[in-house]
């Protein structure tokens, strides 16, 4: 279920440093998907406790979650983990 609502982790300058200053990373989710689908899916699918998603609709369709984990899981270890680092 997780697979549709995450399509893809965003890795720009700028998501980079969310992830080493405010332990954010950066997710291009669903159009459709709801802050609680998001949270839940990216809980499941990396064993992570999600202290707050926030969502953007980009001007060119797309949408954003920024995800903030919470202080025990490092948001490094899931990029190092998805091998984007």
């Amino acid at each position: 279920m997780q697979r549709q609502i995450l399509k893809y982790p965003l890795v720009t300058e700028k998501a980079v440093r969310l992830v080493e200053s405010e332990n954010k990373i950066l997710f291009v989710v669903d159009l459709k998907a709801k802050k609680p689908e998001i949270k839940k899916a990216v809980e499941e699918m990396f064993k992570v406790k999600v202290d707050s998603v926030n969502t953007l609709i980009t001007p060119k369709g797309k949408k954003r979650a920024y995800v903030k984990l919470s202080p025990e899981n490092p948001a490094m270890d899931i990029i190092t983990q998805l091998g984007l680092m």
